[in-house]
Formats: C-alpha cells, structure tokens, sequence
C-alpha cells in the first residue's frame, strides 16, 4: 500500500458536463417558474391562505415586468389571477364601499382587496408582452371582467379609480384585436359609453390619458368606427384639452383621439356644426406656429453702392467779407451807411434789432479806418434806417423797462456747406482741421494763438478782423464774437450720413440735385424666414386635422383633387376613373351638411392670417397650407 498511487476512496462515477440552467428573473429557485400544473406559486394562489396568496402575488408583481414572462407557460396561472378581479367587480368594490365612507377596512376585506389589485396589476403588466397579449384577448373571462368593471365602477374614490385605471391600460393592451359588437347589441357589451363618459368627466390626468389613448386604439380599427358619436364626451373632453400646450402628453392624446374622430367622414360633416369648432382651428394653427421653429435669411439681389459724404447746409449771419469791406470804403457818407445796410440787412416785417445792436454792427465795421474815413454818429445811422428800408421803424418799447428797437428788417442770412467749426486765425490760414463744437474751437484760438504769441497785447487775426490791438484779456472775449453761435440741425435717426449716387463717377454736389437721376436702393437686401427643422408629431396631427376639416369644409363646392401622392388617405378625395374623366361630380347633401360646409369655410376664412404665418419645409404640406390659405381668400379651392 505504500507505493500505490490510489487515493483513498476512488471515484466510482464518470463525470458528466455541466448542465444550463434556466433563466432566473428574480434570482429565487427555479421551480418557482417551472411551466408545471403543480407550481407552487399556481397552488399558493388557489390555497385560500392569506399568507400564500400573499407570497405568489408578491413574486408575480416582480416577474411580470420581465419579458420573459409568459402566462400561458404556466397551466392555469390566467384563470388563477382572474378570480380576485372579479371577486372586486362583482361583490368586492359594494362591499369595501360601506364601511370605507367613516373608518378604515376590516384587515380581511383589505386583504382580499390588495388581492383582488395585485392580481389585476400583474395582468395589466404582462399584457405589454405581445405573447400575454394575445393570451388575454382570447380568454373567455378577459372580456366579461373588462366590461363588468367599465360599466359597474365608477372612479368615484382612490381604490376605484386604480382599479379602472388597470382596467383601462389592460383594455388598451388588447386593443389591436377587440371588434366591437354592433351598434343595435346591448349596452353592457360595449366598452365605449363608459369609456367616454370617464374621459370626460373625471379630472384624474393619469386616467384621461389612458381613456383617451384607450379609445383611440379601438377606434383605429375601421370596423369600430361606426360606434363614434357627434356628441361624445371623450370629444369635448379632447377639445378642452387641447389648448394646454406645455403638458406634451396630454396635447398628443387629445389631439391622436380628435384625428381618429374626425377621420371618419360623417364625424367630421358633423364636426362642422360643432359650436366650438372655430375655436378648435384657432387651436390648432396656433399649436403649429408654437412649435415652429424658423431662422432669418438675408439675400443681397442689389448690385455696387456708391455714396458720398452728406454735406450739411448750416444758416448764418451774414458778415462782411474783405472784397465788401474795401468796396465800402471809400464811399462818403451818407452813402456808404446806405450801402453797408443794403449788404448788411433785409426787409422783414416781423423782424427787429435793438438799436444799439445795429448801431455796434456799423461802429464794429468801420471804426477801425476812422482816421481816414469819417463815421456818422449814432442817432444818423438809425434815422438812415427808413432811407433803405421805408417799412421800417425805429420805436421804443415800453418797459420797465424800455426797449429801443428797429422793427421791419433782420439780418441777411446765408447758407454754408462749409464746416461751422474750422478756425479761421491767421487770416482763415489756421492748418488745423475743423472741430466737432464751439467750444472746442474756443479751446483751439486760446491755446494755440492767443495763449501762445508774445506780449500783453495783441491784434484780432480772425478772417477779416480789423479790430485795432486789445490786451490779452480782452482778446479772449473779443474772440468769442467770430464763433459760430447756431448749432448744426438736430438729423433725423433714419438719415444717413452718406448720399447715394447713381454711378461711381457722378458728380457731387450738384446745384439742382433734384435733377439727379434716381440712384439705386441703398439696402437692397431680401429678409425672410424660413422653417430650420421639420414640425414634430403634434404639429403634424393637428395639420392633419386641419385637412380633415378643409376637404369637409370644401367638398361640394369644388371637385375632390385626384388621388396623387400628394393627397392620397384623407377623406373626400375622389378617384378618377376613366369613364369619369375630366368630369366634376356635385355633392348635393342634406340642409345640415351644407350648413356645415358655410360654417366650415367661414372658419378657415377666419384663419387665414394666422395660416399665413405657417411655414414647414415639406414641399407637399406647405403645398396644404398655400391651399387652406388661397381657399380662406377666395371662398373656394380653385
């Protein structure tokens, strides 16, 4: 034994290759989910026991949001989960009524009612699985509890506004295969009158998207359209909805349920007629201008623009320029003083000076040459006046105090083009270039030529000054007579301060330049907007709408366009054939849908401005929108 190499116990088996295990969901044993009769959460179900009832329930709220879930894996799991449910319906909801008005629920009934939820929220969950879906629209008691509960419960408490709640969303899961039964079949087998009237009357958010989303998926399938009805609450339940444009959600359900309605065509005739049918279009444009979205576009079709500097024309006061100066001269007096009146004034008759102004204007002018040419006295030059100028009057104005005046001339004024503020010492040599106001021209003859030459006296060289030699300090007022005292004139805010000339080379300024060619637009720029992204749903559902609604409002007074790419599926389009060819055929219609249509198209004529506004990038649904708008002008779709 002691060089064997046998181990201890030797195996007495081959081994074997690991085996796959299923796939766990909830990571509990697999014989939980096994697809048996005996499954131990099936007979927890059917055990009676609270305590078992509880623990299958449990797992089954986990496992059925998994799909891989699959009822009918399990043999009569779907018969197990249905009995609670309609424990509720039939006796459960009566009986929990009663004493939940005052005080909490005996702990059995509240027992057997979380049951009776959980149980129905696990079938409400599996049925978001196809497979589930398909199992629960053909089992026999699916139908009979989603009626039971629709037509017997009213979601008038918590508890019951859950459970219909469950009971809505697992009608919506299986409505893709559910035929309603005919019009003439009793009540209590439609799930249409209790499903409107919840959607318009409960003000449960939750429950009024699910109804209204409920509704649509039945009502989507043709054969169910025959069960709408013009005066459904689930209609003005989606009308009044409709303009809370920041709750998406809420907009989209209403607005897929106004489409489904409207896309049948006795609906939407009926819909014409509709009281608040106007507001809705109003509704709707307004929703797709609020979602459109658009970027500014400029595009320049002009050609080269030429301009040049604006000139500006300032008024002044006329001064005597040096050629008038010597001309005056040598003339004697009296004459010369009827001269430099001549030049220096003009008839007016609301204008006046005050005498002693007139009289400084003669002395300032001619007393610098008094050694050489005699002045006349003060009183002469003012009697002088009526010689020129015999409407006028020298007067005295009574005061206090008085006020000697010659009223019936003013000054002669003159235009200039010229700058107002360029410095004109130095005999109007001055290099500097002119200033922006008077003040920073005064600045300028202080520092650079009064401040600046030598001596304690000195001679004004504005222009043609002749003033005799002032000291420094009298220079500095006398300078202040030479500026200009008017300001530019005030420019308009749309004025440029460039002209526009018609061609590079005209020349500027002219002396008529009203004569000038008209030169071309300044701005020659196209501005538009235009759609940067493609509408969303909801715009597009409600365009839709609005073209259910246009070819109702126009049916009879135009022909149908022909079915195209561009309007094939909606609602009086008619086919060409070809023995009908070319020929237009005339819908003649009752007195109401004739009614509709004169109110239909009053509306679109309504919202015509606010349809201009639309812009979709879309050739083909702005071609629907052109259309709308051409019928809102003219009446007709022609």
């Amino acid at each position: 034994m002691a060089n064997s190499t046998n181990p201890y116990r030797p195996a007495t088996h081959a081994s074997q290759p690991a085996q796959p295990r299923s796939n766990i969901t909830d990571d509990y044993e697999r014989w939980y989910t096994e697809a048996t009769p005996n499954n131990r959460m099936l007979l927890s179900l059917r055990s009676g026991i609270d305590g078992e009832i509880t623990w299958a329930l449990d797992r089954l709220c986990r496992l059925c949001n998994n799909e891989q879930f699959v009822l009918k894996a399990i043999p009569g799991l779907t018969d197990a989960l249905f009995e609670w449910p309609d424990w509720y319906v039939s006796e459960g909801a009566r009986e929990c009524a009663q004493p939940a008005a005052l005080f909490a629920l005996p702990p059995e009934l509240e027992r057997k009612r979380r049951h009776a939820f959980e149980s129905l929220f696990v079938l409400r969950n599996a049925a978001v699985n196809d497979p589930n879906a398909l199992e629960l629209a053909g089992h026999r008691r699916t139908r009979s509890l989603i009626l039971l509960a629709l037509h017997t419960l009213k979601p008038d408490s918590d508890a019951n506004t859950e459970f219909v709640l469950y009971i809505v969303e697992l009608l919506q899961a299986i409505a893709s295969t559910l035929v309603l039964p005919p019009p003439n079949a009793p009540a209590l087998a439609n799930p249409l009158p209790p499903l409107c009237e919840i959607a318009g009357s409960t003000s449960n958010r939750t429950l009024i998207l699910s109804t209204l989303s409920t509704l649509n998926f039945v009502l989507s399938t043709p054969l169910n359209m025959v069960h709408l009805r013009e005066d459904s609450p689930a209609l003005e339940a989606s009308i009044r909805y409709l303009p809370l444009f920041l709750d998406k959600t809420l907009v989209d359900a209403s607005l897929n349920y106004l489409y489904t309605h409207l896309s049948y065509p006795p609906m939407s005739k009926a819909f014409l007629l509709h009281p608040k049918m106007p507001a809705t279009l109003k509704v709707l444009v307004s929703l797709i201008l609020s979602e459109q979205v658009e970027e500014t576009v400029s595009l320049a079709i002009g050609g080269p623009v030429y301009t040049a500097p604006a000139q500006v024309v300032y008024i002044k006061d006329h001064e005597l320029t040096k050629e008038e100066l010597d001309r005056l001269l040598p003339i004697p007096e009296p004459q010369r003083c009827y001269e430099w009146m001549s030049v220096m004034f003009v008839p007016k008759a609301d204008g006046q000076l005050t005498q002693v102004d007139f009289w400084n204007l003669y002395k300032d002018a001619f007393q610098p040459f008094v050694d050489h040419y005699m002045l006349s006295g003060a009183s002469e030059v003012i009697k002088n006046v009526n010689v020129v100028f015999p409407q006028a009057q020298a007067m005295v104005l009574p005061g206090p105090p008085q006020k000697f005046i010659v009223r019936g001339v003013d000054r002669r004024k003159e235009k200039s083009a010229g700058d107002p503020f360029r410095c004109l010492w130095d005999r109007s040599q001055c290099p500097a270039e002119p200033f922006a106001s008077a003040g920073e021209l005064y600045e300028h003859v202080l520092q650079q030529h009064v401040d600046a030459s030598d001596g304690s006296a000195m001679s004004c060289l504005w222009a043609t000054c002749a003033h005799p030699s002032l000291p420094k300090a009298h220079v500095r007022g006398h300078v202040l007579t030479h500026l200009p005292s008017a300001q530019p004139p005030a420019r308009d805010a749309s004025q440029p301060d460039t002209i526009t000339l018609p061609a590079q080379d005209f020349p500027h300024p002219t002396s008529n330049p009203t004569a000038r060619p008209p030169p071309p637009p300044r701005s020659a720029t196209l501005t538009y907007k235009r759609p940067l992204v493609d509408p969303p749903s909801s715009s597009l559902t409600a365009l839709l709408c609005l073209r259910v609604l246009f070819r109702s409002s126009f049916a009879s007074s135009d022909a149908a366009p022909r079915v195209d790419e561009d309007h094939f599926g909606f609602p009086g389009v008619v086919e060409d054939t070809e023995e009908l060819d070319g020929v237009v055929e005339t819908r003649t219609g009752s007195e109401s849908e004739k009614e509709g249509e004169r109110r239909g198209r009053k509306a679109f004529v309504g919202v015509r401005h606010m349809l201009e506004e639309v812009r979709i990038r879309d050739e083909v649904l702005m071609g629907w929108i052109m259309e709308m708008v051409d019928a809102g002008i003219s009446g007709t779709t022609c």
